[in-house]
């Protein structure tokens, strides 16, 4: 099916969106007029410009508050959309968006909205154009998708027919028991399919579809759902991407059109629409790498959380640091940044490397070039939104993924101590990447999605989401603060997993590691809350420990001090408990304001 994109959902001048479109791979745009009013190019050379990047013009909108009004109101309104149709027969557009009325004037008469909306197809079908009629979530009488088909039908016009807008209707809380009326409406009568979707908020529709709206598969409205519905009505024509953001219209044009087209992608194949190279869900984390401009801050925190250097690259300056199946590759080479320690790569077990970067080929993830010496392992490797390295790996399996052939053994064997896994990464997300971000762990690595949740931090509210396989081997959490200026003072971490927090945190402090200090107001708290073993909290509150629990178990955990924008976060899951602790994160964020002026997710 072909695809197109509303230049409302991109940012720029028009030009600059068409351009970004096109790049992206889109095969048409619907131009918003605002865009066209604000370009300095006539409507000639806007068509002209669309011909050379090889876009189609499928739709011109919106025109508003046209039906249902008193007869000299329609009059002018008839003038308005002549002059309309003079711009779209210059720009080569043939499909015109009327949404339904907002109007105090508006009049709740079925029957008169069809007349006037008949009369307006047989002055557009003069000039070869049709009218889409789509129903606003907001309209004053018409806010619902089949009120506006009814009123379509009445008229009974040929050049007449409706838009259907995915989230129009899923914001009204539509279910399947609504949207399955979609199948009623005659496929050549549903004129054009605007897609959006968004994340799911208590708060007025008008504002919610202006500010929030994303892409297919970045929210949580079931998107897909109603394509099918649309799809069995006998639909053929694009599926169109307007989506209303206020992140996106200060992000880069070219790479939220390749979000946007991602979006459209993983939709099609929700629905069986795409051929795409099928999901490799990863198994594990392989490794973890810090890039660091100083060693020696890492290291000692690596050595006292029980980390031994088990390896040295045998080309690059790189150790690997071994404790159970955790894995830390320490790198000092030229990509160190001047900001501090960064997790800069990340290592994920794979059943089929080679399938899982073919399909986030196929889902436009950049492959990355690698420098490779002769003699090291190819592997296979993308770069996530926020520009994180993320390797597929087969660690100690015979083939060319096993990364650790790179590395000279030291003679160290990895200590048997508390760590047995990396358990979580937690990465700060760009401000305006966000949302591409969970498009791709859900679409391109095939991971789970939890609701967003909003943590209140000393400076402002931080919001992160959670991608996970169903058993829990892989886990992301993503966060983001409030504003683009927060995107690189952020820290990030790395959670081990540990089957007794106690004897970890004990060891690590032994060790000369210092734990986060968290205030004695928490534990006092604590205390209030949940009942304790005696002396339990006491230990808790010595080594800074916090405590979550949910319907399926409970869960301890505390933090290192920060290095560089890294910290560790040593986890005890008990019982099955899926969380993150979010809880505690507002605790968390005030300590480590207090102590280095860092706040993390």
């Amino acid at each position: 099916m072909r695809t197109s994109i509303a230049t409302v959902s991109l940012s720029g001048p028009l030009t600059e969106k068409l351009t970004a479109a096109a790049r992206a791979g889109f095969d048409g745009v619907e131009i918003f007029e605002n865009d066209l009013l604000a370009a300095p190019l006539p409507p000639e050379d806007i068509r002209a410009l669309c011909a050379d990047l090889g876009l189609s013009i499928d739709l011109y909108q919106p025109m508003r508050d046209i039906e249902a009004v008193p007869a000299d109101v329609f009059a002018r309104n008839l003038r308005r959309a002549e002059h309309k149709f003079r711009v779209m027969r210059r720009l080569g557009a043939d499909t015109l968006l009327v949404c339904s009325s907002v109007s105090p004037l508006a009049r709740d008469d079925d029957a008169l909205a069809a007349e006037q909306l008949a009369r307006l197809a047989d002055r557009a079908a003069e000039s070869g154009i049709r009218v889409a009629y789509e129903a606003l979530a907001w309209g004053r009488h018409v806010n619902t998708y089949d009120h506006a088909w009814r009123i379509v039908e009445a008229a009974d016009h040929p050049a007449l027919g409706t838009c259907l807008d995915s989230f129009h209707i899923l914001a009204r809380g539509s279910g399947p028991k609504d949207l399955a009326g979609i199948e009623d409406i005659p496929g050549d009568k549903i004129f054009f399919l605007q897609l959006a979707d968004a994340p799911k908020l208590a708060m007025d529709v008008l504002q919610w579809s202006r500010h929030y709206r994303c892409f297919p598969g970045q929210g949580d409205l079931d998107v897909a759902g109603l394509l099918r519905h649309v799809l069995r009505a006998g639909y053929r024509g694009p599926l169109s991407l307007e989506v209303f953001n206020d992140v996106f219209r200060q992000a880069e044009a070219g790479p939220a059109a390749v979000d946007a087209l991602r979006s459209l992608l993983t939709l099609r194949e929700a629905v069986g629409e795409a051929n795409l190279p099928a999901p490799v869900v990863p198994t594990g984390v392989a490794f973890a790498e810090l890039v660091t401009p100083d060693i020696a801050p890492a290291t000692e925190l690596l050595t006292a959380l029980g980390f031994t250097r088990t390896g040295r690259h045998r080309g690059k300056p790189v150790d690997l640091w071994e404790q159970g199946e955790a894995r830390i590759l320490l790198n000092t080479g030229p990509a160190a940044r001047r900001d501090g320690t960064v997790v800069a790569a990340v290592g994920l077990e794979s059943p089929d490397p080679a399938g899982a970067a073919r399909r986030a080929e196929a889902l436009l993830a950049p492959v990355l070039p690698r420098r490779r010496a002769t003699g090291d392992v190819l592997l296979d490797a993308v770069a996530a939104p926020d520009g994180t390295e993320l390797f597929f790996c087969a660690t100690d399996r015979p083939g060319p993924a096993d990364w650790k052939a790179d590395f000279a053994p030291t003679g160290a064997e990895p200590a048997a101590c508390a760590v047995r896994r990396i358990d979580h990464l937690a990465l700060t997300q760009p401000w305006h990447q966000f949302d591409e971000a969970s498009l791709f762990h859900r679409g391109v690595l095939g991971l789970d999605a939890q609701g967003s949740v909003d943590v209140a931090d000393p400076y402002g509210l931080l919001r992160s989401r959670a991608f996970s396989t169903a058993d829990g081997a892989v886990r992301f959490a993503l966060g983001v603060g409030p504003g683009p200026a927060d995107a690189h003072d952020r820290a990030q971490h790395i959670a081990l997993a540990t089957d007794d927090v106690v004897a970890a945190a004990r060891r690590f402090r032994a060790a000369g590691g210092r734990l986060l200090a968290v205030p004695g107001n928490y534990h006092d708290d604590l205390a209030a809350r949940h009942a304790f073993a005696p002396g339990e909290l006491e230990t808790y509150r010595d080594l800074g420990i916090l405590y979550d629990e949910d319907d399926h178990g409970t869960f301890l955990h505390c933090y290192t001090r920060t290095v560089g924008r890294v910290f560790f976060e040593l986890v005890q899951r008990d019982g099955g408990y899926r969380g993150y602790g979010a809880a505690n994160t507002p605790v968390r964020l005030a300590a480590q304001h207090d102590t280095v002026g860092v706040a993390a997710r």
